[in-house]
C-alpha cells in the first residue's frame, strides 16, 4: 500500500538541469512526467515535504486524517477582520503530489464559463474549448469516453465505489426543491445534484505522484527529490538561472526554473527571491530584484459552510468510529475495496443557485457521509451526516505576504473572507438553502434532528455568528500570481512571470479568478497546457 520511493535532498549533487521545478503537486508532477517525455532535457522536480509511503495516503477515506496535520505545512490565516477575528486552519501540502495527495478526491472541473471569462479577460487559449483537451488528455475515466472526457491518459477518474442508501435520498431531497439529478457535472450541464467522479482507481487515490511520476521514475532524465525546500529563485540579469536549497545547494536551470508551489508557496517563494511589492521586500531587508506589487495579491478562495444533521440510526460511516468497526472495515477494504475505507466520505455533492439570476450555479454542495470528518469541525456522539455548502464566485480579494525573511516561517494568509456583503449574503443563502434539503421528507426516516445551525438560529446577524463560529476553507485558494495582459499581471497567458525570463508560474496561483468548484482537477490541466506551451517555446 506505500507509495512510491521518493528519495531526499541528500542526493543531490550541486549541477545544472534544463528545467528545475519548484513543488512536487498537482501541477509540478504533470510538469515533472510530461517535459521528460524529450530524453534530450533533463529535469528536476523539487519537493520541500516528504514522500507518500504512509497508507493513509492512498486509502480513500484517509481523507479524514489530512486536514488534521499530516502532510502539511500545519499554517493559518490572520484573523478575518470581516469574520469577528476567526483564524481559520489553513492546509497546504507538504508531501509528495501536493493537494492531489491529502483531498477529498473530488473531480470537478469548474463550469465552462470561468474559462470563457479568463478568456474574455485577455488571457487568449484559456477559453473553454482551449482547455478541454487537457481535462480529457489528463484522464483515465473508467465510465465515459466522450466529447467530455477521455480514456487511457494517467490520472485514474473513477465513479464512488462505496455510497450509502442516504445518498440517493439526498438526491430526492434535492429533487423535492425542483433540484434536478445530474449524472455528470463535468459534462454539457454543471447544474444538479450528483455523485461526484473522483480522482481514484480500483479503490485507491489517484494522487498526481502515483499517476505521473510513479510509472515514470526510472527515467534517467528525470530527477525527484523530496525534502529540497527551496530558499530562493536565484536571478541574474534579469533572467532566473537556478535555485539555492536550505542547506545551501545551488542548482542551475539552462533552460527554465518553474514555480508550481501553490497559490500559497509560489507568491511567499517569489516574495523570498526579491520578486514582490519593494515596500514589503525592503521592510523585511529582501534585497528587491523585481518590484512586482501584484504577487501575493488577488488571493480568492472559497468559505465552506456545513449543516450538520443527527441521524436516527446507523446510516452513515459515523459508526465505524470505534476501534473494533474500524477494523472490519479494514477487513472488508482489503478483501473487497468496498466499505467505509474506500470511500472519500465526500463523494456526493452537486450545484445550484443562490442566485437565481447567475449566469451558472453559484453554490456548490458535498454531502459528508460522518461527521467531525474536518478538523475543528463538530462530531456527533450518535452520528451523523454534514452538508456543505459553498459560495463559488466570491468578490472579496485577499494576500499572501511574508512576515519575515526567514524562509522557515509561515506567510501571512489572509483570504480576506466575507469582506464584500455580497459573499456574506451569498454564503448565507446557500447555507439555508442545505438546511431546507435536509428537512425535506425522503430524508425523514434518516434525520433525527439538525444540530447545526440548529433552530435557535433565525436572523441573518444569527446566520452570520454561527458561519463565524461554524465555517471553513474549502481548500480552493487561487490567483496570487494573476494571469493577464495588463501591465500588473503576474504571468502572461503563456504563464511567464512578467519582468524575469526564463521563469514561469505554473499552478492555481495563476487563475485570475477562482473556478467554480474544487481546484485540482484544473490545477493537473494547468501543468498538462503549460507543458506543450514550455515544450513550443523552447523549439521558438
Amino acid at each position: 500500500m506505500a507509495g512510491y520511493p521518493f528519495t531526499g535532498s541528500e542526493g543531490i549533487m550541486a549541477q545544472g538541469f534544463d528545467y528545475l521545478i519548484i513543488g512536487g503537486g498537482s501541477a509540478g508532477c504533470v510538469l515533472a512526467a510530461r517535459l521528460s517525455e524529450d530524453p534530450a532535457v533533463n529535469v528536476c522536480l523539487l519537493e520541500a515535504g516528504g514522500g507518500d509511503r504512509n497508507p493513509l495516503y492512498h486509502l480513500p477515506a484517509g481523507f479524514a486524517k489530512m486536514t488534521k496535520g499530516l502532510g502539511s505545512w500545519g499554517w493559518q490565516t490572520v484573523p478575518q477582520r470581516h469574520m469577528q477575528g476567526r483564524v481559520f486552519n489553513y492546509t497546504q501540502a507538504k508531501v509528495i503530489g501536493g493537494g492531489s495527495s491529502l483531498n477529498a478526491q473530488i473531480y470537478t472541473r469548474g463550469n465552462a464559463q470561468d474559462y470563457d471569462e479568463w478568456c474574455q479577460m485577455g488571457c487568449d487559449g484559456w477559453g473553454y474549448e482551449d482547455v478541454l483537451p487537457y481535462f480529457r488528455k489528463a484522464e483515465d475515466n473508467d465510465t465515459y469516453d466522450n466529447r467530455y472526457h477521455g480514456k487511457g491518459g494517467p490520472l485514474g477518474v473513477s465513479q464512488p465505489a462505496a455510497p450509502l442508501p442516504i445518498c440517493e435520498a439526498y438526491f430526492e431531497a434535492a429533487a423535492a426543491l425542483g433540484i434536478p439529478r445530474n449524472h455528470d457535472v463535468n459534462g454539457e450541464q454543471q447544474d444538479g445534484v450528483a455523485y461526484y467522479q473522483l480522482t481514484q482507481r480500483h479503490a485507491r487515490r489517484s494522487s498526481a505522484a502515483m499517476a505521473y511520476l510513479a510509472p515514470n521514475l526510472a527515467r534517467a532524465n528525470l530527477t525527484v527529490k523530496t525534502g529540497a525546500q527551496v530558499r530562493r529563485i536565484m536571478v541574474a540579469a534579469g533572467r532566473a538561472t537556478g535555485v539555492e536549497l536550505m542547506d545551501g545547494t545551488c542548482l542551475t536551470a539552462t533552460t527554465e526554473v518553474i514555480l508550481s508551489s501553490g497559490a500559497i508557496g509560489s507568491p511567499r517563494l517569489l516574495q523570498l527571491s526579491g520578486i514582490g511589492p519593494a515596500n514589503l521586500l525592503q521592510e523585511l531587508g529582501i534585497p528587491v530584484v523585481l518590484d512586482q506589487p501584484q504577487v501575493g495579491e488577488n488571493l480568492q478562495d472559497h468559505l465552506d459552510l456545513y449543516c450538520i444533521s443527527e441521524l436516527s440510526g446507523p446510516y452513515s460511516y459515523d459508526r465505524y468510529a470505534k476501534p473494533h468497526m474500524a477494523a472490519l472495515a479494514g477487513l472488508q477494504y482489503l478483501f473487497t475495496r468496498k466499505g467505509p475505507v474506500a470511500s472519500s466520505l465526500f463523494e456526493t455533492g452537486g450545484f445550484w443557485y443562490a442566485d437565481p439570476d447567475a449566469r451558472s450555479p453559484d453554490i456548490q454542495f458535498h454531502l459528508g457521509l460522518g461527521t467531525g470528518i474536518e478538523k475543528g469541525v463538530a462530531a456527533m456522539p450518535q452520528g451523523g451526516v454534514t452538508l456543505n455548502s459553498c459560495y463559488l464566485r466570491p468578490r472579496s480579494r485577499g494576500t499572501v505576504k511574508l512576515a519575515s525573511s526567514d524562509p522557515t516561517q509561515a506567510p501571512l494568509i489572509d483570504p480576506n473572507y466575507l469582506q464584500d456583503p455580497r459573499d456574506r449574503e451569498m454564503s448565507i443563502r446557500g447555507l439555508k438553502l442545505t438546511q431546507a434539503i435536509m428537512a425535506q421528507a425522503p430524508l425523514a426516516k434518516y434525520v433525527l434532528a439538525e444540530r447545526l445551525p440548529g433552530p435557535d438560529v433565525k436572523t441573518d446577524q444569527d446566520y452570520f455568528n454561527f458561519i463565524c463560529a461554524h465555517s471553513k476553507t474549502s481548500h480552493h485558494c487561487a490567483g496570487t500570481c494573476r494571469m493577464g495582459v495588463d501591465p500588473g499581471a503576474v504571468v502572461d497567458p503563456r504563464l511567464r512571470v512578467n519582468g524575469i525570463a526564463g521563469l514561469r508560474v505554473v499552478d492555481n496561483a495563476i487563475m485570475p479568478v477562482v473556478i467554480s468548484s474544487n481546484t485540482n482537477a484544473a490545477a493537473i490541466m494547468i501543468g498538462e497546457k503549460a507543458a506543450d506551451m514550455i515544450r513550443a517555446d523552447a523549439r521558438g
